[in-house]
């Protein structure tokens, strides 16, 4: 009996050492972690700052009062002429005739200099080469292009959308932002540059395309036959896409300018439903609306997997982490261990639900021609957001899957797979001088690369370029996501002179002939 008793006392004297030594090596690992993750968090940053620059920039960036008041007319102007690309099939012709007569009356420089060729590609689009002096050097290119969505003033606009009208120092009117501010801005600039006496090192060219908004077929995609017909490789490619955002990211103590490394694939798809037709008083236990409704109700209930970190997104967040304030730069800095929270987070709201997923967008929903009929064939259109770790056939053998019922008919109508993610390493050419621009232009604004959820001219261009990025230094805040393709599409006057001198940087700082080394 004694003997169990010493057994007893000694299993319980064992058990609460045992139990002290994992409570001891449960606390030294919980402070371990924590005092790593605070290290990192005061020391990680993946922003890599570069060492001495070469100074290629001969001509100030600066405005006149005068050039203020002509370049701002000469916007107004262009933001006037309603250049509205409706369908495939149907543009406003005449708008885009009476644009490029616009073009030659308000930039003399650009159309008359000896430095400057000119082409008409595909009727209504632009092609410019400007030649550098050092032939050697590898061209780069700017894109925009000139056409519109439409706008309907009867929606609610605060100004007529074609009226260029000046409210609280906005300019208000379709075009604004998207995406005529580039293609005078950039034009604008070489006109300046052109007065100066400029004369470029590294040959670029200026690509403006006439149909962008109905996918680019007879603009940008023949301004590419033409180029790779002459043999033309690029260093790099700067189209609109991404912003400089203010106040839109909880936690980032200054604004940041997103620069588009890739764009996401999509696809279309039509979903069909056919069952006898009949008559409503005897109705069948499913409907021809009733199957297809089911079926889009699985496509929107579940959602395509979440794949945060598997494409640039995070990249975005690493690059911003010390510019956030606790505790988001804790979570920032180590997402080794909160990506899956953050990852929840974004989620959690359409706009950055965007960015770690491909996106389902049920569009169209056509069925049923009579009150008393029950109709025979029912039919939805669907549009898929593919994320850049995705493909085209990965995402139509998902949505097979998640509709799983044999009486939908899944047919494609059109699509194509995510742009290749253009590098943007410390020693990548366009990437560090389209950053170095943003600071330049923009003191006090930080710059990430980021993953560009709409489509531009430039996925027409990989064929040319490996290093393709979508950015237009406009400012996008609060409220602004509607204004794109909707009601009261604006810019403010200041932020358009910010843009003139943007790309007036940005041709001379592209002169240089290599990004310095980064700093040890």
């Amino acid at each position: 009996m004694n003997v169990c008793k010493m057994k007893t006392k000694i299993n319980k004297k064992t058990i609460l050492k045992f139990s002290g030594i994992l409570l001891l090596i449960l606390v030294l690992s919980v402070l371990i972690l924590f005092a790593v993750v605070i290290g990192k968090t005061y020391t990680f940053k993946v922003d890599t700052e570069l060492g001495q620059w070469e100074n290629a920039t001969t001509i100030h960036p600066s405005l006149s009062p005068e050039q203020k008041k002509q370049l701002l007319e000469n916007f107004k102007v262009a933001v006037q002429i309603p250049t509205v690309s409706f369908s495939e099939s149907e543009q406003n012709i005449t708008a885009l005739q009476e644009f490029n007569l616009l073009l030659k009356r308000v930039f003399p420089k650009v159309f008359s200099s000896s430095l400057v060729q000119h082409e008409m590609v595909g009727t209504y689009s632009h092609l410019f080469t400007v030649p550098g002096s050092e032939p050697d050097l590898m061209p780069y290119m700017l894109l925009a292009h000139i056409d519109v969505v439409p706008a309907n003033e009867a929606d609610g606009w605060d100004a007529p959308p074609f009226s260029a009208q000046e409210v609280d120092g906005f300019i208000y009117g379709r075009g604004t932002i998207d995406n005529k501010q580039s293609v005078m801005g950039i034009l604008q600039a070489l006109e300046y540059l052109l007065e100066r006496g400029y004369t470029p090192r590294r040959t670029f060219y200026i690509g403006l395309g006439h149909d962008e908004e109905i996918h680019g077929a007879e603009g940008a995609m023949n301004i590419v036959k033409l180029l790779k017909s002459r043999g033309v490789k690029l260093l790099y490619v700067l189209d609109e896409g991404l912003t400089i955002m203010d106040g839109i990211v909880d936690g980032l103590t200054v604004p940041a300018a997103l620069i588009g490394v890739s764009e996401k694939g999509q696809v279309t798809v039509k979903l069909s439903v056919n069952t006898p037709p009949g008559h409503s008083s005897m109705p069948p236990k499913e409907s021809t609306i009733g199957i297809l409704a089911s079926a889009v109700t699985r496509l929107e209930k579940n959602r395509m997997p979440n794949l945060f970190g598997k494409g640039p997104e995070r990249a975005t967040f690493e690059h911003l982490a010390h510019k956030f304030s606790w505790p988001y730069r804790m979570v920032m800095s180590n997402l080794w261990l909160f990506s899956s929270m953050l990852s929840s987070v974004l989620e959690g709201q359409p706009d950055t639900n965007a960015f770690v997923r491909t996106t389902t967008a049920v569009t169209m929903f056509n069925s049923g021609v009579k009150i008393n009929v029950m109709p025979a064939y029912a039919e939805a259109f669907a549009n898929f957001r593919i994320h850049s770790s995705q493909t085209l056939q990965e995402v139509l053998k998902l949505i097979e899957s998640t509709i799983s019922d044999e009486r939908v008919k899944v047919e494609f109508v059109d699509g194509f797979d995510p742009l290749p993610i253009s590098s943007y390493e410390e020693d990548t050419f366009g990437y560090q001088i389209i950053k170095k621009t943003v600071l330049d232009a923009f003191p006090g604004v930080t710059s990430c690369p980021a993953i560009c959820i709409g489509n531009t001219d430039s996925r027409h261009y990989t064929e040319l370029s490996p290093d393709i990025y979508r950015f237009a230094p406009s400012w996008y805040k609060p409220g602004d996501s509607e204004r794109f393709h909707g009601v009261n599409e604006r810019i403010a006057i200041q932020n358009y002179e910010e843009i003139v001198l943007f790309y007036f940087q940005l041709m001379q700082n592209s002169d240089i002939r290599n990004v310095p080394a980064p700093h040890t």
